[in-house]
């Protein structure tokens, strides 16, 4: 019973990550539009609380309940590669989120180097680890 609770707020934790991680890059589109101080420094606000406030944490708690799955199944790496494959694509996802930290800090100090557009492309990197990493877990196709 408390694998599942585990499996459970493991995917909890997953969603709410991934939420930030699609809903950032979007602020940094606007951020980029946006022309006047007060816009500006309030898109500052929201990228640091989103950032440390909800995706942080929610990728922490991703981590730490996806370990203790593996703990308590450690079968599961005797199952097959797509295991593997996974991980490597959660550590990339994970660069991914802290490259979003640099952008965030770039805006608050000023030294944003993007338009709006480059945003726009970065904001569909999550969507595809999130098709990928969840075929790999539920068709494990190798």
């Amino acid at each position: 019973m408390l694998y599942l609770w585990l499996k459970a707020l493991h995917i909890i934790a997953m969603v709410c990550w991934f939420a930030g991680l699609f809903y950032l890059p979007r602020l940094f589109v606007y951020h980029a539009m946006s022309d006047d101080l007060p816009s500006r420094e309030r898109f500052c606000i929201m990228e640091r609380k989103l950032y440390r406030g909800i995706m942080t944490p929610s990728m922490t708690a991703t981590f730490l309940f996806g370990l203790a799955l593996l703990k308590m199944n450690p079968m599961l790496f005797a199952t097959g590669i797509w295991l593997h494959v996974k991980l490597i694509l959660v550590v990339i996802l994970a660069g991914y989120h802290f490259l979003c930290g640099i952008q965030l800090r770039r805006f608050a100090s000023g030294q944003n180097s993007h338009g709006h557009v480059f945003f726009r492309w970065f904001n569909e990197i999550p969507v595809l680890f999130l098709l990928a990493i969840v075929i790999l877990v539920v068709v494990k196709p190798f």
